[in-house]
Order: C-alpha cells, then structure tokens, then sequence
C-alpha cells in the first residue's frame, strides 16, 4: 500500500476517535486531490441536529466549497468505515475517483449503525415500504422537467 494512501487513512481514523471523543458518531471522512488534503470532516449528525451531517457528506461540502464546484473528479475520499446508502450516493454524486475504506459495514452494523434496511426498502414496491410512499400530482411536477428539458443555458450535473 502507499505510504501517502496510508496517512490519509490514518487521518480519517483520527477524525473518527476525535468525533467520538467530542460527542459525535465514529466516522471520519478526507478529500484528497492532486496529494493534497482539500477537506477532512467528522460525523456530526448529533451536534448539529442533522441526520445527513455524515463524515463523508461534510467533507463533499466542504471540498465542494473550497474547490467551488460540485464536480469532484480528479478526488478521492477516504472514510473510516464503508460508507452508507446516503453516503454512497452523495460520493456518486460528486464523481469522486475512488474509495477507501478502514471499518466495513458489519462492523458499523455490530455498534449499532445498521444500514441494512435501507437497502432492504428500495428493493421494496411503494405499498411495501416502512414509510408509507405515495405518488402524487406527476403530471405538474412534470412541467419543471419539461422546463428543465428545454432549457439551453442550464448547468448540467
């Protein structure tokens, strides 16, 4: 393994100790571009009242801000456990290169972060899930696409 890829992983695990030391979940999450740590974060879903402020998704946020840009390819994020459904899909999202991972998803499950149903729940039909799903007014909701469709100057992502 690369010595560099190794410290940035040691850095993530520092963050997780630290999150937990500081009231927080034992996540961490760092951002590498070009050699370089562009952000570092930890799971502060309790701190700040948000269930989406996972280490990974803090340190998207605040590459994104720093780079100015919801594009984060040429990055690489490493987090101290294999990240969550959500996280997956922000990490998706910012078309970050490549994945590390320390703790895996048992290993979360056995503390009692289990993610295992969520991924149960979108093989599930609507009628099906925990959380009652319902579909409504389509056809107007379809307007904004159609807006979206058309429109010549948007920003792709």
């Amino acid at each position: 393994m690369n010595p560099y890829k190794e410290k940035y992983m040691r850095r993530a695990i520092e963050l997780s100790k630290e999150s937990v030391k500081n009231g927080g979940g034992p996540f961490g999450a760092v951002i590498v571009k070009d050699g370089q740590i562009i952000a570092e974060a930890s799971n502060s879903v309790t701190q700040d009242h948000d269930p989406t402020a996972h280490a990974e998704v803090n340190a998207i946020r605040q590459a994104a801000q720093k780079l100015n840009t919801f594009d984060l390819s040429g990055a690489e994020i490493y987090t101290s456990c294999e990240p969550c459904p959500m996280c997956l899909g922000a990490i998706y999202w910012a078309r970050l290169d490549k994945i590390y991972f320390a703790n895996t998803k048992d290993d979360a499950k056995a503390i009692g972060f289990d993610d295992s149903f969520i991924y149960e729940e979108i093989e599930k039909p609507y009628e099906q899930r925990t959380i009652p799903t319902v579909q409504i007014l389509r056809n107007e909701a379809l307007e904004a696409f159609k807006m979206w469709e058309e429109k010549e100057d948007k920003i792709e992502y």
